[in-house]
């Protein structure tokens, strides 16, 4: 017989009663909010074309990363999941997460799932083996209902805005088609410019003709190229951008002359850089973007240390984006002088920094964040975007950056639908953080109920200027 499904009401508020209790309240005060997502990579083209997603395996399992990443650590090939431009039988690829799906007792995606399953689709029974057919087809057979297309699913879980992530090199088609549609949720894109930036980014040298076509400048020159830069800056800004994303390997910045930069500009160009002027460069655009920021008010975010695509063999065989990115050791101290050295005094910049590493939350950024005017603190992150990942931050960084130098949450997900089961376990967990300092009597009740609005809501439309 299958097990039984339910979501208990209090799960992940504080085990003690009395602490429980105020955490309640709390809770009670911001889980209806509106759902602000500013930060995430889910397709465009599902809100552009409002067509039903095909199965359950083409909504949860398909672009989750989480979840192939896990499969993929037992042996189980990406191949017979159908990830990339590999086809397989959709109802086969969900058999083989219905029979795994015990490999993710105790993880965040368990609870994502769990909630989808329960919430969204109203199923009670666990799923293994045994259920595996009988998800498969209720959750398909739901897709095919209006009321599960993807504007509908928008507008249900009550969100106010959501944020795409684009390449400079996008077209912004589905953005564009979104904008002269009468629908009225809000998505907009958000810059990522890496793969014009990145000179160890894959065909750096064709992207640069690309970038030359697109804005009609010569990508090739150093002054060109900056131009271009603007030009989509501004073109992205148009179409509702309020922010810009550098996932680079390292936090490196720096300050050089233009004649240098420009000498650097030609030692990359071809496409063939060392390591270090790699690296170099990097660090030199961060800086570059950050004065433009200065000019054009997107807010700037620095998602650093990450080892991209650690698994050569799959990276060849399946691309980007496939469970391979490791985190990394990363400095901030010294690595973002040279940037704040330059524009860190400037309040009407804004500047989220991320982490991988969570060493540097008490050491590092909580302190550079609760000094810079134009610093702040992003969520936890990636690897730690988990119950345990969000107390850590918390504990490690409020003491010293306190709450108003951070960001809220942000959910960068490619799954649509843990969009809302990730936002509740991140107000879940900030209540019981924030009923802890009550019980403790740090805090008073009415500005606990203040701050849990504001980490839940305010903060982050301040943050990313929405």
């Amino acid at each position: 017989m299958p097990l039984p499904l339910t979501l208990h009401p209090d799960r992940l508020l504080p085990a003690d009663p009395n602490t429980r209790a105020i955490a309640q309240v709390l809770y009670r005060e911001v889980a209806g909010l509106p759902i602000v997502s500013p930060h995430g990579h889910t397709d465009p083209q599902w809100f552009a074309s409002n067509e039903p997603f095909g199965n359950a395996t083409e909504l949860l399992l398909a672009p989750d990363h989480y979840l192939f990443r896990m499969l993929y650590s037992q042996g189980i090939r990406l191949e017979d999941l159908g990830i990339g431009s590999h086809k397989a039988d959709p109802r086969a690829a969900w058999r083989i997460l219905a029979e795994n799906f015990h490999l993710f007792r105790g993880t965040p995606s368990r609870m994502w799932l769990d909630w989808v399953f329960a919430e969204a689709f109203g199923i009670d029974v666990r799923l293994d083996g045994e259920t595996a057919d009988f998800y498969f087809d209720t959750i398909s057979d739901a897709l095919q209902s209006d009321e599960f297309r993807p504007r509908a699913l928008f507008d249900r879980y009550g969100i106010e805005l959501l944020a795409t992530t684009e390449s400079p090199l996008d077209t912004l088609e589905h953005h564009r088609t979104m904008r002269e549609s009468k629908w009225a949720g809000r998505v907009i894109t958000a810059y990522r410019p890496d793969p014009v930036v990145d000179p160890e980014f894959e065909g750096f040298s064709d992207n640069l003709k690309q970038f030359s076509e697109l804005t009609g400048e010569d990508c090739f020159v150093w002054q060109g190229y900056l131009a271009a830069h603007r030009k989509r800056r501004s073109f992205f800004a148009e179409m509702g951008a309020t922010s810009t994303d550098h996932g680079h390997p390292s936090a490196a910045t720096a300050d050089l002359s233009q004649i240098e930069a420009a000498a650097l500009f030609d030692r990359i160009k071809g496409g063939d850089a060392s390591g270090a002027d790699a690296e170099l460069f990097r660090a030199q655009m961060l800086t570059e973007m950050a004065g433009m920021s200065l000019d054009d008010g997107l807010v700037m975010q620095i998602h650093p240390g990450s080892f991209r695509n650690h698994n050569r063999h799959l990276f060849e065989a399946f691309g980007r984006d496939k469970g391979a990115d490791i985190p990394t050791r990363t400095d901030y101290v010294h690595a973002l002088r040279p940037l704040l050295g330059k524009y860190g005094n400037e309040a009407g910049l804004s500047i989220i920094v991320f982490t991988l590493d969570e060493s540097t939350y008490a050491r590092e950024l909580a302190p550079l964040a609760g000094h810079y005017p134009c610093l702040k603190l992003g969520p936890a992150w990636w690897f730690h975007d988990s119950p345990e990942g969000m107390r850590r931050f918390r504990l490690m960084t409020t003491e010293t950056a306190g709450f108003q130098n951070t960001v809220g949450f942000n959910d960068d997900t490619r799954a649509f639908l843990s969009i809302p089961a990730r936002h509740d376990v991140a107000r879940r967990i900030d209540c019981g953080f924030l009923a802890q300092l009550v019980a403790e009597h740090r805090m008073e009740d009415w500005e606990a109920a203040e701050t849990a609005r504001d980490l839940a809501y305010n903060l982050v439309k301040k943050a990313y200027r929405l």
